[in-house]
């Protein structure tokens, strides 16, 4: 007899909780932190598009109604909000000497370990150069970037996948969102075909290394080489592996070759699609998913960082290419990670983060910790009730940047994973929220919500009241 009043009552829940985003205020405090904590490689590239996704959607590969390469002229309010982009590119090539005129070419970071991760700075380097960023060679600076990764410095596997690391041939899950995005896009900006083939190529490689179909088509993280392999499956190598490949997907469908390449967009959706097939059946009733998607250690900690970032890509690839089989799956993530509340956080099974620091769950400290400075100052008291964020207003928890096998307790690639899933739900919204069942009226919780929920709970106690006289009469 209370099944019908019940069910107003879950709806109204959900409702509510759904429609939880970052204020602007915790968005304005995780770029500070973000800013504050990126100095490696792959954490300035990973912030670069974070912030397009974020503030500059216009120069996002990820935005369909807008050209590739975008339209170079910009106004102040592009310049503005392309500011951090710009600096990025300009710190990255202000800092190297000139390229070598043999063709070998040179990473955009001098020294870094890894053949891949100085790529991911690439395409702020080409959108600087693209709208006539002055102040540095950015055009031959992207140039000896591609001319690196395929000279003789970069090891390849014998069929031509780029390794991830100088030193050996190595391939990890990771180079996916680092390298052929980059790569897809320098095709795009030089009218060069053959470079966005190459993109596609590379993934299609990558894929046929680490894609592990005995589980279920969960990537391995790290195949081959001599040095530390990893063959778990590792949830934000397969984020990683998703997020690059919508990235390549985007710049794609969105050029004026898209024509000429629909059978590889249409693979690299499916691709993305049987990661979101592998990933989500091991998504925990909290909303999260552990460090290892299918570990079973008592060590194997949950990630906020990797369950942001698959979700992020599964409201991207309702966008892309209509695939809405894990929005609900996404929608419980988000609520999760955004609640903003203990109440609403431990109705939907979330640990509530006590402490401002977290500590790892190794006496090895995070390498990338570092005292939160001014970002903790705006915080003020925005993260004061927020079950997945410390006070700070870091993300938690999360996996260690450096170590990828024990806990951190700050993370800057999470915190650009938290803006990519705030901006991904905010298109998705925009877009009337495709494949919800509960599609929310807005990205914050507004007037409109509560009017909402009123009506809801009105709706619900009439029903509620009716069901009591329907057992009245039956008396």
């Amino acid at each position: 007899m209370y099944t019908s009043w019940f069910s107003f009552l879950a709806l109204f829940f959900l409702v509510f909780v759904s429609a939880q985003g970052l204020t602007n205020n915790q968005v304005d405090t995780v770029k500070q932190l973000l800013a504050e904590g990126a100095t490696h490689s792959w954490e300035l590239g990973v912030r670069a598009q974070a912030l397009l996704e974020l503030s500059t959607p216009s120069f996002s590969v990820l935005t369909l109604s807008v050209p590739i390469p975008p339209r170079p002229s910009l106004n102040s309010i592009l310049n503005d909000t392309l500011a951090d982009v710009f600096t990025i590119a300009r710190n990255a090539v202000a800092a190297l000497p000139p390229p070598p005129t043999n063709g070998t070419g040179q990473p955009l970071v001098l020294g870094d370990g890894s053949a891949g991760d100085p790529a991911s700075i690439g395409i702020a380097v080409l959108i600087a150069n693209w709208t006539g960023l002055g102040g540095e060679n950015y055009a031959a600076a992207a140039t000896a970037q591609v001319e690196y990764l395929f000279g003789p410095a970069v090891p390849k596997t014998e069929d031509g996948a780029i390794s991830h690391r100088v030193s050996e041939v190595q391939l990890w899950s990771d180079s996916v969102y680092m390298v052929p995005p980059f790569l897809a896009y320098y095709g795009i900006i030089t009218g060069n075909q053959s470079m966005l083939q190459e993109a596609y190529n590379q993934v299609k490689l990558y894929r046929s290394y680490l894609s592990d179909t005995s589980a279920g088509g969960l990537w391995r993280h790290i195949v081959l080489g001599v040095n530390g392999t990893d063959q778990g499956h590792w949830s934000t190598g397969n984020a990683w592996a998703a997020a690059g490949m919508l990235r390549v997907l985007g710049t794609l469908k969105s050029s004026s070759f898209s024509r000429n390449f629909e059978g590889q967009i249409k693979d690299l959706g499916n691709w993305v699609a049987e990661i979101h097939s592998a990933m989500y059946p091991n998504l925990q009733a909290n909303g999260l998913f552990k460090n290892y998607a299918d570990g079973n250690s008592t060590d194997n900690f949950d990630d906020a960082s990797s369950s942001a970032l698959l979700a992020a890509t599964v409201f991207r690839l309702a966008l892309l290419t209509g695939n809405k089989k894990f929005v609900r799956e996404a929608e419980r993530t988000r609520a999760a990670l955004f609640a903003t509340n203990g109440t609403s956080a431990a109705a939907i099974g979330v640990p509530v983060v006590t402490s401002s620091t977290p500590q790892p769950s190794s006496t090895t400290p995070s390498s990338t910790a570092s005292a939160p400075g001014s970002a903790a100052t705006a915080a003020s008291n925005a993260f004061a009730d927020t079950p997945h964020f410390t006070v700070d207003g870091w993300l938690a928890p999360v996996v260690d940047p450096i170590n990828y096998a024990i806990e951190g307790a700050q993370s800057p690639e999470g915190q650009a994973f938290t803006l990519m899933l705030e901006s991904a739900w905010r298109d998705w919204s925009a877009a009337g929220s495709p494949g919800a069942n509960v599609a929310p009226p807005s990205a914050r919780v507004g007037l409109s919500t509560v009017l909402l929920g009123a009506v809801g709970l009105v709706v619900a106690c009439t029903a509620m009241m009716m069901d009591s006289r329907a057992v009245l009469f039956s008396i």
